[in-house]
């Protein structure tokens, strides 16, 4: 077996950009320095996934994750190390080198890369009956060309034609030497015959590309047939974390700013051929946290498209609450009766259905009070329709009040109600809401004291003295994983490491309190020692211990580089050089302040002990004691004056 040569595996890290990597799944914008989004690995509906170009790493401040722009891959995609390289390596352009390594490799990640390949091997099957046989050009193409679809979108989104056969497929695959527990672990067999049998097929792709998992449609009548069937769920297929689309659309999506969101497959791939790829669909059902969570990591702006003729369109309004409580901006456009997508756009055109769409669109929660018109009437069905309508709201997170506040004053205007009986209501939506929330948790619901502000210090703000052992262990080791070769003196070539190291005495680890912090300083320094490089990726990515990768994550990400208000407006610092600028001052004071809590610690401890040998008139061992004790109120007062502080 091969593995990528490490001179490309350094290429590849080297020219791949973090933000242009993450880009490509999450939506960010900037935020000082660095750049936010929403975390593509936990839900969340405020952003706490923070990317920095500068250090060239993630992190989200949720759930813990982080590392590289590799390590997002394969946590993203679900990918081996090697995978990810070579996902980068296209992306970048660039040519894979290989030389043999061992045969060691994770059984589950081979499992899954196995699953893929087996999926992608069924996506070509389907693909070939549908071009290249009789049977397939007779039935499948036909039926997509009746459908209006041209040659060119059936080939952009693979579709294809699954034979009348009903083991066309494990033969096939087995002829190819594919494991039959993989077709069924997949969901393309059961009971040894093929699951989808004489149907158009519709491939459902991840973001980044992959067959996940397929959708068949029949084409003849059959009460008993359900019209669509679909690939169960797998270990690489979860269908409420995906929409129909999204891998064809997401480039689109950035570009206009907007998704639409559809039914059908067939809505998409209508809407797309003329032009409007922008557009995903949920593929019939109900819109879940996951699917809402990947509209949110691309856009804010979700248009929702209904059939001129679709039933229960109130309780389809109550569905799309889930989009408000991830505080997106969603439009409702209801098509003239008997339309869909599908049969608009073909008889208008693409221009002529974006103009409708444009002008015909409504805001959700007016869209909704709209609904309710005909029932103000009536005074009882009035005060029920005024509390649906401000359920509506209340699912908009309490964090936009701005938003909220322009809702409410829309409706008491539109329907004549008192803003203050509005914003009563709301109140105790929200209430009741807590309260639910409270007690799913197994927390008290009765109010209590507000919680406790920690204000985490930052390098310019406390003195050591108010700070912990910890933090500045920490932030010795951020030093040293952000600068380690950073030159320090440009005359004699000393790195930030040489630095740190030429004053680093081996006393100083038995005083430090974080466990991971002296583990990393201890490797750090043996590496040094060795003549090894001192890579920040080894700490971030390659490290056996995930506690170690993500205490560096944690460090490298620190929130404290900037003041919020600093280039809020793009403006340069004035006072002082950015803190990837400043590496020669950071050293100096994070050793500094390390130093100094060091020589606190141990001058107390020595003086306990000069106490007690005295006590037990022990002369030679006071007349020992004393010369410490004096060495290290002379190194505290010497290190506190380099720090410009005061220590009492």
């Amino acid at each position: 077996m091969s593995r990528i040569k490490i001179e490309t595996e350094n290429r590849i890290k080297e020219v791949a950009d973090i933000k242009e990597v993450v880009e490509d799944f999450v939506k960010l914008r900037r935020r000082g320095a660095n750049w936010i989004g929403l975390c593509p690995f936990h839900h969340e509906k405020t952003p706490s996934f923070n990317v920095s170009p500068s250090k060239g790493i993630f992190k989200c401040f949720g759930c813990g994750e982080a590392g590289d722009a590799v390590s997002f891959v394969m946590k993203h995609e679900n990918l081996s190390y090697p995978e990810a390289l070579r996902y980068l390596a296209r992306k970048y352009g660039i040519e894979i080198e290989e030389e043999e390594w061992d045969d060691e490799a994770r059984a589950r990640q081979q499992r899954l890369d196995s699953l893929y390949l087996v999926n992608d091997f069924a996506r070509e099957f389907f693909e070939h009956n549908l071009h290249e046989t009789d049977e397939g050009r007779s039935i499948g193409l036909s039926y997509f060309r009746q459908r209006g679809f041209r040659e060119e979108i059936i080939r952009k989104y693979q579709l294809g034609y699954a034979p009348r056969q009903r083991d066309a497929l494990v033969q096939a695959a087995r002829a190819k030497g594919y494991n039959p527990e993989l077709l069924e672990a997949l969901g393309l067999m059961r009971n040894g015959r093929d699951f989808f049998v004489d149907r158009v097929m519709f491939p459902i792709h991840n973001m980044s590309g992959k067959v996940i998992a397929f959708a068949g449609r029949i084409l003849r009548k059959d009460a008993k047939a359900p019209k669509y069937i679909n690939s169960p769920e797998t270990e690489i297929y979860h269908k409420s974390r995906i929409l129909y689309g999204i891998h064809q659309a997401r480039g689109a999506i950035r570009r206009e700013g907007h998704v639409i969101l559809v039914e059908g497959y067939t809505d998409v791939l209508s809407l797309a051929q003329e032009g409007i790829r922008q557009v995903v669909a949920s593929s019939g059902t109900s819109l879940t946290d996951g699917q809402v969570h990947l509209l949110k990591r691309l856009t804010e702006d979700v248009w929702v498209i209904y059939d001129g003729d679709a039933a229960g369109v109130q309780a389809a309004i109550r569905g799309l609450g889930l989009l408000l409580e991830y505080d997106l901006n969603v439009r409702v456009v209801v098509l003239p009766e008997g339309e869909d997508p599908d049969s608009f756009v073909q008889k208008e055109g693409g221009e002529r259905f974006m103009e409708y769409v444009r002008a015909e669109s409504k805001d959700l929660v007016l869209f909704h009070l709209s609904q309710v018109q005909d029932r103000l009437r009536d005074p009882i069905e009035k005060t029920k329709a005024v509390r649906e309508v401000v359920e509506t709201i209340a699912r908009i997170p309490q964090s936009s009040k701005l938003k909220r506040d322009q809702y409410l004053r829309e409706c008491a205007r539109l329907m004549d109600v008192g803003l203050e009986a509005l914003i009563y209501e709301l109140n105790r939506l929200d209430r009741a809401r807590l309260r639910k929330e409270a007690r799913k948790q197994g927390v008290d619901p009765a109010p209590q004291a507000g919680p406790e502000v920690v204000k985490r210090p930052t390098r310019s703000g406390p003195t050591p003295a108010a700070e912990t052992h910890e933090t500045q262990e920490r932030d010795l080791v951020r030093v040293l994983l952000t600068f380690a070769d950073k030159p320090m003196d440009p005359e004699s070539g000393d790195t930030v490491a040489d630095f740190i190291f030429a004053n680093f005495e081996p006393v100083l680890l038995d005083l430090m309190d974080d466990a991971v912090a002296r583990q990393i300083i201890e490797e750090m320094l043996s590496r040094y020692e060795a003549g090894q490089p001192l890579d920040t990726r080894y700490f971030l990515q390659q490290h056996p211990d995930e506690q170690v990768r993500r205490f560096a994550a944690d460090l490298l990400f620190a929130e404290d580089d900037y003041s919020p208000g600093w280039d809020r407006h793009h403006m340069p610092l004035v006072t002082q050089p950015p803190p990837e600028e400043n590496h020669v001052a950071d050293a100096e004071k994070a050793l500094l302040n390390f130093k100094l809590r060091k020589v606190i610690r141990l001058l107390a401890q020595k003086t306990r002990e000069l106490a007690e040998a005295e006590k037990r008139g022990e002369e030679k061992q006071v007349q020992t004691l004393l010369q410490q004790v004096a060495a290290l109120q002379k190194a505290k007062i010497e290190l506190a004056r380099a720090l410009g502080v005061v220590v009492v």
